[in-house]
């Protein structure tokens, strides 16, 4: 057994991956340059030639009826709940493990969202426990498909039709991503992207609602447009949105919509190559004792990769190990752009604000197992390495868990 560098060995990577992608998000001198004639041209918003180019793509790229861009991925998910008239009464049921805004933007729409636990595979809402936290007050789910996986859409689909629920697709980590042939997002009543700087399409902040719905495509426009119809002209007189409807101004930049243009057009490829990637380390992890990597969508026919999840069995450490002292020892190996992700379910993540009377937690013990003690997080940049740095990779992971293996 070679001695850990923890302990005073030899690194695997004596030098850091050469092939290892070190910035993100990615950029090209063509979109520099169109960057600059847009700024000259200072037609920079509200519904610009580019914004409505992006919309029209990125429907195209979802099979989907209608996009429409907005602020962020938060909006996008508080604006798909107004624009299904979810409110104050009703219960959005959501999984324990995901990024707080999927449940603060319920808070925000004035509803309740109900935790539920995650499948230990695919670390997605598990179907089962989505229908047992069913109530008369449920009016909506949201599966998120999650860092390298997807939400079992069959399962879920089916469970909602039953009891008349609406399904609102949060896709935040899943550009490219498709259930049985279906582009995520496509699948429910309305799918939100976001385009955050770390994302899979990413322009800094942004985000995009799909839809094949047209009449929610028109109120997902003006919730976020001020109330102007999708397409429309600044201060040109224009039908008004209905009574009620209350508005806000969520609109993006020309800027974000040149910038995700350059993106969405490479997306197709980089999808492709990271998915082979992953199916590489899949193999060679999957054969250590004490690893396991999360599971693709079990009909994925596309798996995005936001983040590749590698998970530790605490219960086959030796004795006083952790998860953490693997990711030390790790580190120790060179093995860079690895963490414990959010270290916590959404409901304890740091930013968290929510009292604990404006939620309800139906299940959640798989989560907290995952997020506590399991999860290690690996930045998507090593599904793009050489395979003889991802070779190295596996060799790391190999050469800890032979120490620490039971």
């Amino acid at each position: 057994m070679s001695r850990l560098a923890i302990d005073g060995g030899e690194k695997v990577f004596s030098e850091p991956a050469q092939s290892l992608p070190v910035r993100w998000p990615p950029v090209y001198p063509e979109t520099a340059w169109q960057l600059a004639d847009l700024y000259m041209n200072r037609k920079w918003s509200f519904y610009g030639p580019q914004e409505l180019l992006f919309n029209e793509k990125f429907a195209a790229f979802t099979g989907t009826g209608q996009s429409v861009m907005m602020a962020n991925g938060t909006v996008t998910l508080e604006c798909a709940m107004r624009a299904l008239e979810i409110g104050p009464g009703a219960e959005v049921i959501v999984p324990a493990h995901t990024w707080l805004a999927t449940g603060s933007a319920v808070i925000s729409c004035g509803a309740t969202p109900v935790v539920v636990d995650i499948e230990p595979d695919t670390l997605c809402m598990d179907p089962q426990a989505f229908e047992s936290a069913i109530t008369g007050k449920t009016k909506a789910v949201i599966p998120v498909h999650l860092l390298g996986s997807l939400a079992d859409m069959d399962k879920i689909c089916a469970i909602a039709a039953k009891h008349g629920l609406r399904i609102i697709e949060d896709c935040a980590h899943a550009h490219g991503g498709r259930w049985n042939g279906r582009h995520v997002g496509s699948i429910g009543d309305i799918g939100s992207f976001s385009f955050q700087e770390s994302k899979l399409l990413a322009c800094g902040e942004g985000g995009a609602c799909v839809t094949n719905d047209l009449h929610l495509g028109d109120i997902l426009g003006r919730l976020s447009h001020i109330g102007y119809p999708l397409g429309s002209k600044q201060g040109v007189p224009a039908e008004p949105p209905i009574m009620g409807l209350l508005c806000e101004n969520y609109r993006v930049t020309e800027f974000q919509a040149v910038i995700l243009l350059s993106q969405l057009a490479r997306l197709e490829e980089d999808t492709r190559i990271r998915s082979e990637g992953a199916e590489y380390l899949r193999r060679q992890l999957n054969a250590i004792p004490g690893v396991r990597v999360q599971s693709p969508g079990r009909l994925a026919t596309s798996q995005s990769y936001y983040c590749f999840v590698i998970l530790i069995d605490h219960h086959q450490l030796k004795p006083g190990l952790t998860r953490e002292k693997v990711l030390e020892a790790l580190t120790a190996e060179g093995l860079t752009k690895i963490g414990t992700g959010w270290g916590a379910p959404m409901y304890k993540q740091r930013l968290w604000t929510i009292p604990e009377n404006m939620y309800r937690i139906e299940s959640n013990q798989v989560a907290e197992d995952v997020t506590y003690r399991q999860a290690l997080v690996v930045d998507k940049g090593w599904l793009m390495a050489s395979r003889s740095d991802q070779d190295k990779f596996c060799a790391a992971f190999a050469k800890v868990m032979a120490a620490y293996h039971q």
